[in-house]
């Protein structure tokens, strides 16, 4: 019974589709009824007014500046009624107000990862909480959860927040499809993080949220679809570059089959098959397209736009760390100054790391926790974006950063030889060099793999843009592969570098919150989203939901994938069109028959639009194509 209700519900969806169905019925029937001129009469009245609702919306683009390809359907409309040619009239209707159902198909097909993610967004958790000899759970809307909160995750239920499983669970695996794209679980431990968004195995686990919701990573994800879903496409720039020459053809093609044969119905017969549905509705479908396969790869892409910049990237920029390097360095030896020890500066170092968004502060502070030297709390901190951190702990001022932040009150520190992959990072007491913790971030195993895709998709320039030494950065650029490095630099440093480029359109990848800012001012900004950087993914074009950089190179193929194919459809319906038109106009093609010949004409543009739905095959997370 739901079926039947339903039925007539979606119809009313398309009011115009109905209509038009309708006033093609009864004329059907004034016909077999021998009234022949009732019949005509209440298509061209029917036919005309749909023909002033067009030329009204045409008005309405004119007056914002845009010129379309809709006068097309207008004259076609009015010039099959004058002539005579009612049922191609009708058919010409039922096209235009059936593009809206074609349109609405199509790009929820194209849609459809995009709304199974924001559909399977977590709703609840099961928070546990437990008195002297009894143990209850509750469960909550996620938006109540908050960071501490034990909860319970059971067989086969979407992970709520992000969190660490309660040590001393045993092995569980997870799906994390829908952040990764990886299809094959991932097992976790205790201890381990999960992802709000993943899917739990066969086991329940108890889990200690380590974010409330609004900044948990799925939520996040949703937030970011959500957005990019609402920028609008760069599609009807796209197809009113064609919009004026192909109207221009058309009527050209149409005046001179008029006045070679001397007969307004040639006029008529090639104007039905210049109809504009190809222009008007296949681009988009292939831009949107392009969003949903993005999405569904762990890549967001914020608007049709981007995707258009994407396919024309001609200068690739790199942030170093955390983005070609792994971002989690591991110290590997402690040097120290006379006075000093290992232990005091390892522990001094750790407290004011506390008070710091740098990657490198976690291995810092997980180092001294592991060697039981206990953080101190500081009296006050104060982090220098890109330089370091100064703390004033149990009376003393200590500065942990780079060597210059260190010489502005210890100028006696000295830079260490470092070997490749090594960064140092220097420490002072009361304006008094302490000594240098060294660390080693390798770089990525994909990232020569991925820069070399990149140049082989059209990106002629590579450039290093790092806040790091020179020596540290060079020796992570000649392992990438890149040669252009720009070596201590800070974020105004990197926004100007990135602004005086001149092979445009640039695109700069980065992960960090000190990142925002460059993101922001490149031609398209790319953010390794996995960890976080809240700031930077917000300022950026393009998120990476997944610690990945191969992913870069999917957001350029999907960029050029969804341009090839919007413009191919393009293509494609205008020459189908041209070619119809010019047997239109030798009397080969009755009106009636070339208005169905152009609905072919539409489906065959916008099946063909949909293939940005699916690439030419995925990369491999090597950044490399697959043989």
């Amino acid at each position: 019974m739901g079926g039947v209700v339903s039925s007539p519900v979606k119809r009313l969806r398309y009011p115009l589709v109905a209509a038009t169905v309708v006033v093609g019925a009864t004329a059907g029937v004034l016909v077999l009824a021998g009234v022949l001129p009732i019949a005509r009469g209440l298509v061209a009245l029917y036919a005309l007014g749909i023909a002033g609702v067009e030329l009204a919306r045409m008005i309405r683009r004119l007056r914002r500046g845009v010129i379309g390809v809709d006068v097309l359907a207008v004259i076609a409309i009015v010039s099959t009624v004058l002539v005579g040619e009612f049922l191609a009239a009708l058919i010409i209707v039922l096209m235009l107000t059936g593009g809206e159902a074609l349109e609405d198909f199509a790009q929820s097909r194209a849609e459809r990862e995009l709304t199974a993610l924001l559909n399977r967004a977590p709703r609840i958790a099961h928070r546990m909480s437990s008195a002297a000899a009894t143990q209850t759970i509750v469960d909550i809307s996620i938006d109540d959860v908050v960071e501490g909160d034990v909860l319970l995750v059971r067989p086969s239920e979407i992970v709520p927040v992000d969190g660490a499983l309660v040590e001393g669970t045993g092995p569980s695996d997870f799906d994390e499809s829908s952040l990764t794209g990886e299809s094959l679980p991932v097992e976790r431990r205790g201890g381990d993080q999960v992802l709000s968004g993943s899917v739990n195995g066969s086991a329940a686990v108890r889990m200690v949220a380590s974010r409330d919701a609004a900044h948990s990573q799925y939520q996040s994800i949703v937030t970011l679809v959500t957005e990019a879903a609402a920028h609008p496409a760069p599609v009807v720039r796209l197809a009113d570059r064609f919009a004026l020459p192909f109207t221009g053809v058309a009527l050209l093609i149409g005046v001179t089959a008029w006045v070679l044969s001397g007969d307004a119905v040639r006029f008529a017969e090639v104007l039905v098959l210049a109809t504009p549905c190809p222009l008007i509705i296949a681009a988009p479908i292939a831009f949107m397209a392009g969003m949903s396969r993005s999405a569904k790869a762990g890549v967001v892409v914020k608007g049709g736009a981007v995707l258009e910049r994407l396919a024309r990237i001609r200068t690739v920029v790199f942030d170093k760390t955390g983005t070609l390097t792994e971002g989690r360095p591991t110290v590997t030896r402690v040097r120290w100054e006379p006075g000093f020890s290992e232990d005091r500066i390892l522990r001094l170092a750790a407290s004011a790391e506390e008070y710091s968004s740098h990657v490198l502060a976690a291995s810092i502070i997980a180092l001294a926790r592991a060697r039981g030297l206990g953080l101190l709390p500081a009296e006050r901190a104060e982090e220098v974006a890109t330089a370091g951190v100064m703390a004033v702990i149990d009376g003393d001022e200590v500065r942990v950063g780079k060597l210059a932040f260190i010489h502005e009150r210890a100028p006696m520190a000295a830079a260490p030889t470092l070997e490749a992959g090594e960064l140092a990072i220097y420490v002072s007491v009361n304006d008094r060099f302490a000594g240098v913790i060294i660390a080693r971030d390798p770089l990525r195993s994909n990232a020569r793999a991925a820069i070399s895709e990149l140049q082989r998709r059209g990106a002629r320039r590579v450039v290093m843009l790092t806040g790091d030494a020179h020596a540290t950065a060079s020796s992570i650029a000649e392992l990438a592969g890149i040669s252009d490095v720009r070596a201590s630099c800070l974020p105004a440093d990197k926004v100007s570098a990135v602004a005086g480029m001149d092979d445009r359109p640039v695109m700069m990848v980065g992960d960090g919150v000190n990142d925002a800012p460059v993101l922001a001012a490149a031609d398209v900004g790319i953010a390794m989203g996995a960890r976080g950087a809240t700031a930077a993914s917000d300022s950026a074009d393009v998120v990476i939901l997944v610690d990945d950089l191969s992913k870069t190179v999917d957001a350029v193929a999907i960029g050029q994938d969804s341009v090839r194919i919007a413009l191919q459809s393009l293509w494609l319906g205008i020459a189908l069109s041209v070619l119809l038109m010019i047997v239109a106009s030798f009397g080969l093609i009755p009106a009636a028959v070339g208005a169905g010949i152009q609905e072919a004409v539409d489906l065959v543009c916008i099946v063909n639009a949909l293939r940005a739905l699916r690439g030419r095959g995925d990369r491999s997370r090597d950044g490399s194509r697959p043989r």
